[in-house]
């Protein structure tokens, strides 16, 4: 072992070089299956000092993962950072030129900031972008910053990326290991949507930018930084319509005051690129209070005005009953009263977000299946009862189903495998179900209707495994008097709940009981009469076998102490006695068979032609026995076992019908052993 070890730490190891050198080492087979144990027991050994070394040091990994992330985050600041100081100084640097500080000698007029500072992020964007090729000319620039892009399902962080944001358009660039940036795409500012999302337990300062791509959620470094972007984004979208309200312009106000020796006032345009006032007072320049001369609108509740985002928030955050009760709030409000602003927008997005809520539910109650029924049906609790009461039950109540049959179908394989009894469990198992599913829909006829069905399927599906499995071909009527008694007494619990499957199954499983009754009867014919027999009474040697063959008589319901003389000697045949103990069992399995009234008759003939075969056997030609001896255990069979076997059938069977057939086969079978009288002598004489 300890050379093994060596030749695997060494350096400069081989596989090859080991494998030629093993061959030529080990002498036969069992040389090679030893040295594959010892590579195996230190292969066994490496991982799990390795399983060891990971778990001893598991805190640290982490730790280091958390800080790893803090310094990432504080090189996205920085980097900010750096790309504002380098703005700054651009723009200091063009307003110290000679061409900004001179007068104009021909009467133009000087850039304004605003210009210079367009120029200076155009010039930026074709510097620092690559792969844009794109025209920003006229445009005007509003703000630039890095963001993280996050998964829209667990909120995990998939890349770095960097937005520029014109009037007109908004350019999304991916931030590269090399801190380059790479062009991905473009979008128009006035075609896309902006959600604030609340901050969550481990996602802070994200917005919802729904595009025409899809939705996409980014994550700025500060809530500062988050604010501005949502700011700058309803400047970019109401762009066109300040501009347009700025060439109608307002009415003039008189001039204000002002110092004689203070700054000049700028103009409208020359705003600070991030001035957070400006962006306020662009916002209040588009305020329908100002635009439209003193006219009021209605804009409704305040709640209702940001109703979408909130169930939008409560959907991502999975707070599906705080979603369900303010999508209710808010379409009972509509009803009420829709006079007011967006109030046919808010209408739309609260019905795409109720559909977003069923498909959401759907999605959970699908998921939630698992090998033990019950804790599927526990975790499908919640769903159900939100689907219910926003009327999706019929979509609810088809997934149930669909859940529960995965679950009830793993459940009859695993109980299949471990050789465990499978007709409890599934009808226990369809108990629950339906008893779950009327607790859910009960007040819903459409739902009750479709569990019906339902059970029907799944008892078809368990009649066909039944048959695959347990009923095949060959199999002895005890096992199948065992299985189908195994059934039918789950089956007619299920009365109770206000469900019955007997008359289902039965006919489900008709065709194959009664090819199976009458295979065994062939083959019960068959062995009638096939052991010679000495026609002599039956001797049990020990009186411990005698009263043993009593007992099991009596737990038959036959009572043959009337026959027995002697201590261990039965007045009958061997075959007779066998006959009889196998006769009564073989009439206790039909009986249970036989209470599907269907199988009565074919159980019927079944008895009466083994009893008529039994009656036929006759004593070997040549063979010396007493006449009436024969003729005893003939009349033993007809009046003493035929109407006891009779009584068991019905009584077992629990039927009040009269056994036509074995009535009809006494009746003929006392006729043909029927003692004959003898004709006597009459003799005459003339003599007195």
């Amino acid at each position: 072992m300890a050379e093994v070890i060596k030749d695997f730490d060494k350096p400069d190891f081989s596989v090859d070089k080991y494998t030629k050198q093993l061959v030529k080492e080990c002498v036969g087979g069992a040389d090679l299956q030893q040295r594959k144990k010892d590579i195996q027991v230190y292969s066994d050994q490496t991982s799990a000092t390795l399983k060891k070394s990971v778990y001893a040091n598991y805190m640290q990994f982490i730790e280091t993962a958390k800080e790893i992330s803090h310094l990432e985050s504080e090189m996205y600041q920085l980097s900010h950072i750096l790309i504002e100081q380098r703005n700054i100084l651009a723009s200091l640097t063009d307003e110290k030129t000679p061409g900004n500080t001179q007068p104009n000698e021909e009467g133009e007029e000087q850039p304004t900031q605003e210009e210079v500072e367009n120029s200076h992020a155009t010039r930026a964007v074709k510097e620092m972008v690559q792969g844009f090729n794109g025209n920003l000319e006229g445009k005007t620039f509003l703000n630039e910053g890095a963001l993280i892009e996050l998964d829209a399902n667990d909120y995990r962080p998939i890349q770095r990326v960097f937005f520029f944001l014109f009037n007109d358009v908004l350019i999304v660039c991916k931030v590269k290991h090399d801190k380059r940036l790479e062009f991905l795409t473009e979008y128009d500012p006035k075609k896309i949507a902006v959600i604030n999302i609340k901050d969550l337990d481990g996602v802070r300062n994200a917005i919802n930018i729904i595009t025409p791509d899809g939705s996409k959620i980014f994550q700025s470094v500060t809530a500062a930084g988050k604010t501005e972007w949502i700011e700058k984004l309803e400047v970019a979208f109401r762009f066109d319509q300040q501009k347009k309200a700025n060439k109608k312009g307002p009415a003039p106000q008189p001039p204000k005051k002002a110092n004689k020796k203070g700054p000049a006032p700028q103009p409208p345009k020359a705003r600070q690129k991030d001035s957070p006032s400006d962006a306020k007072s662009l916002l209040s320049d588009l305020s329908p209070t100002e635009s439209q001369a003193g006219k009021v609108e209605n804009y409704g509740p305040e709640w209702i005005a940001i109703a979408s985002e909130e169930i939008q928030t409560l959907i991502a955050q999975r707070h599906f009953e705080d979603a369900q009760a303010l999508i209710k709030r808010t379409q009972e409000y509509l009803t009420k009263d829709a006079n007011f602003v967006n109030a046919k927008q808010i209408a739309e997005k609260v019905k795409a977000l109720e559909t977003q809520l069923t498909d959401v539910l759907l999605q959970e109650l699908s998921n939630c299946h698992c090998r033990n029924l019950q804790v599927t049906l526990r975790a499908s609790r919640r769903s159900l009862k939100i689907l219910v009461d926003i009327g999706r039950a019929r979509q609810a109540c088809g997934t149930l189903l669909k859940v529960a049959t995965m679950a009830l179908r793993t459940a009859q394989r695993e109980a299949r495998r471990n050789n465990a009894e499978i007709s409890e469990l599934f009808f226990c198992d369809l108990t629950q179900v339906a008893c779950e599913f009327l607790s859910a829909f009960e007040p819903q006829p459409a739902c009750v209707s479709a569990l019906v069905v339902w059970c029907n399927a799944e008892l078809q599906y368990f009649a066909s495994q039944l048959i695959k499995h347990y009923l095949t071909k060959g199999t002895h009527l005890d096992a199948v008097a065992k299985c189908i008694e195994g059934i039918r007494k789950p089956c007619a619990k299920l009365t109770e709940i206000g469900l019955d499957l007997s008359y289902h199954l039965e006919g489900l499983l008709r065709s194959t009981l009664e090819s199976l009754i009458e295979e065994s009867r062939v083959r019960l014919l068959e062995t009638v009469g096939r052991s010679e027999d000495s026609w002599q009474p039956y001797n049990l040697q020990t009186k411990s076998n005698l009263k043993r063959l009593l007992l099991e008589l009596d737990a038959l319901g036959f009572d043959m102490r009337t026959h027995t003389t002697g201590d261990t000697w039965i007045n009958l045949t061997q075959s007779t006695v066998m006959f009889t103990r196998h006769y009564l069992q073989l009439t206790a399995q039909c009986a249970y068979l036989a209470k599907s009234e269907v199988l009565w008759p074919s159980l019927e003939v079944l008895l009466r032609d083994l009893m008529v075969a039994q009656q036929a056997v006759k004593p070997v030609a040549g063979l010396s026995v007493d006449p009436n001896f024969v003729l005893k255990n003939k009349l033993f069979l007809l009046e003493e076992l035929l109407p006891t076997a009779i009584d068991n059938f019905r009584l077992i069977s629990g039927s009040e019908r009269k056994c036509e057939m074995l009535l009809e086969l006494q009746r003929q079978l006392r006729k043909q052993l029927a003692p004959v009288p003898k004709q006597r002598s009459v003799y005459q004489t003339d003599v007195f």
